[in-house]
């Protein structure tokens, strides 16, 4: 009896390649590590060194012992270096992917870094193909605590040259790695068949065994805007939860959220914002998502509805079914909101431009979100930068931002 390959996709788990390539350190001048800006024209030479000054995006995440990580991207390669003064000074570059391949590092788009807290590194981010709009989801996990690394893997197991982009990286308690995006497959089917398909899909893979291997891809849901970066994390009782922008009936795009039943099973999609921004487009602006550990969902997000313009805020507490009345944080002109809840308290962090530098705007809470200070200029330059993002080492909570002048990282 044939079995088809469709078949054996369903049943078995994909493999993490066994074998691991060296994570390359990489000779540099030892300034470079505290740098600022670097000329951009060196940056592209063939021979040029590795320099986070070089890459649009600097994504960063603490271990259980407290070292800051930053991932970033040049001529094709994640670098990787760490930390263990707050980011006054950095180990030099380490290469982990020692084949070239596009990687997607600007805007929305850029790879994403976890730690375990058995040491374990693990990364994901998107590569481009050859069709604009198109990519695959790839991963790679380090288990010697970044010295070498495991061969990239393709995690979407949909290999057509469509869309699956904006991944997402979340950790378990259990050692799981959960990976979500964004994916064009059921719009393609779709297509082919002639039939409409409003936005694309979330879908996800997971591992439970530290990345070793992944179980089969599933769908969290249909109809997902196909531009807009996904809010993922863990809740305290160890389930996914998911948040992104869906497109509903008529170009209403507004966000909802999957709680999942467990880490098979999505849980059904709730509707968080209700703007009704109706918009023949992608928006381009994702929301943001954390979660404390007494279990209260914490949500940010932008909304160009004529009538309803800005970033609101809104919270689910544990066990409640719906969210609180949304709170307006920021002005029309305001994009890309970033939330991270400590316990009670909260900061949120959003992007602005005055006309003359770009700005990070802050705003915080002591009682849950409940109440807030007035808003805030945390940082600002005349140069280029990227979107600022908030991360905690579990006592304090810190911004990180990369400018064209450099990178910037503080407690706030």
């Amino acid at each position: 009896m044939k079995i088809s390959k469709l078949f054996l996709a369903l049943i078995t788990p994909f493999v993490v390649s066994a074998c691991a390539t060296d994570a390359v350190p990489v000779d540099q001048n030892p300034a470079a590590a505290q740098q600022g800006a670097v000329n951009q024209a060196d940056c592209t030479k063939a021979q040029a060194l590795p320099q986070r000054g070089c890459s649009d995006t600097v994504t960063a995440s603490f271990d259980s012992n407290g070292t800051l990580w930053i991932a970033w991207v040049q001529q094709q390669h994640i670098y990787l270096q760490t930390s263990d003064d707050g980011g006054r000074s950095f180990s030099k570059p380490v290469r982990v992917n020692a084949d070239a391949e596009a990687i997607a590092a600007h805007g929305e788009y850029r790879p994403k870094i976890k730690i375990g807290p058995e040491g374990n590194v693990y990364l994901t981010w998107t590569q481009s193909l050859e069709k604009r709009h198109t990519g695959h989801i790839r991963f790679s996990r380090s288990t010697d605590g970044g010295r070498t690394f495991s061969k990239p893997v393709t995690v979407n197991d949909n290999l057509d040259v469509i869309s699956h982009r904006f991944d997402a990286l979340a950790l378990g308690k259990n050692g799981e790695v959960f990976i979500a995006w964004l994916d064009a497959r059921d719009k393609e089917k779709a297509k082919a068949a002639k039939q409409e398909f409003n936005g694309t899909a979330v879908y996800y893979a997971w591992s439970d065994n530290g990345g070793a291997s992944f179980y089969p891809n599933k769908i969290v849901a249909p109809h997902s805007c196909e531009c807009c970066r996904l809010g993922v994390e863990i809740a305290p009782d160890n389930r996914p939860l998911v948040l992104w922008r869906h497109v509903y009936d008529g170009n209403i795009r507004d966000h909802v959220l999957s709680r999942f039943s467990d880490w098979h099973t999505p849980g059904p999609v709730q509707r968080v914002s209700h703007e009704n921004w109706k918009i023949d487009a992608c928006p381009h602006h994702g929301p943001g998502l954390s979660i404390t550990d007494d279990g209260t969902i914490h949500a940010v997000w932008f909304s160009g509805a004529p009538d309803n313009q800005g970033l609101f805020y809104a919270h689910s507490l544990q066990g409640a079914a719906e969210f609180s009345q949304p709170y307006r944080l920021g002005n029309p002109g305001a994009k890309h909101p970033q939330v991270l809840a400590l316990g009670q308290r909260l900061a949120v962090v959003w992007s602005e431009f005055d006309g003359s530098k770009n700005l990070v705007k802050l705003i915080k809470s002591d009682d849950g979100g409940n109440r807030w200070t007035q808003p805030e200029i945390a940082e600002a330059t005349p140069d280029a930068a990227d979107d600022a993002f908030l991360l905690s080492d579990g006592d304090r909570i810190y911004l990180s931002w990369q400018t064209a002048g450099g990178y910037r990282f503080r407690e706030i």
